[in-house]
């Protein structure tokens, strides 16, 4: 099993500072909390603790820790009964996952595409499988994450945890 992955600055769309904590002693800033990017892939869900670009269509890419044939996706958001402000607007609706052979690639290879479900009988953790089995049995040591649409919220779109599954290929086997 591997696990780790980073991200691919150019492939991100611009962080949206919506929530920040500034821990000051006397006046003077101590210590300033900032989202970025590598939130989505680190473990954990806690309100506020994710990553925000701004409007309802932004894109993520991941540089994943070993080359895989990808064969899903989950994607974990806060659940409404936790939210700060009641709802969960913010989440994600409409996204597709594409395969990457280079950081650049300039023709991804599109493994599906999802919606994430909210409401009273669905799950904060959704899992996803590959789609397209045109490129499902096909190796990528890169994905991007691109959301088409969120729930509703005008300004922003927050992403929590997103997570890609796979079998693992070694450089003998490609």
């Amino acid at each position: 099993m591997f696990a780790g992955a980073w991200i691919i600055n150019t492939r991100c769309s611009e962080t949206y500072e919506v929530f920040s904590a500034t821990y000051k002693l006397f006046g003077l800033t101590l210590w300033k909390s900032k989202t970025t990017p590598r939130t989505v892939i680190q473990s954990g869900v806690v309100p506020g603790e994710c990553w925000c670009f701004k409007g309802s269509e932004g894109r993520i890419g991941i540089h994943l820790a070993a080359r895989i044939i990808p064969t899903s996706f989950s994607y974990e958001h806060i659940p409404v009964s936790i939210s700060r402000d009641g709802h969960i607007q913010s989440a994600p609706a409409n996204f597709a996952v594409y395969g990457l052979n280079a950081e650049d690639d300039v023709e991804p290879a599109l493994l599906g595409e999802y919606r994430y479900q909210i409401g009273e009988n669905d799950q904060p953790l959704q899992r996803f499988e590959v789609s397209k089995t045109v490129t499902a049995l096909q190796t990528f040591k890169y994905v991007e994450l691109v959301v088409k649409s969120n729930h509703g919220h005008p300004e922003y779109t927050c992403l929590y945890r997103f997570r890609v599954h796979g079998k693992p290929v070694f450089d003998e086997e490609v």
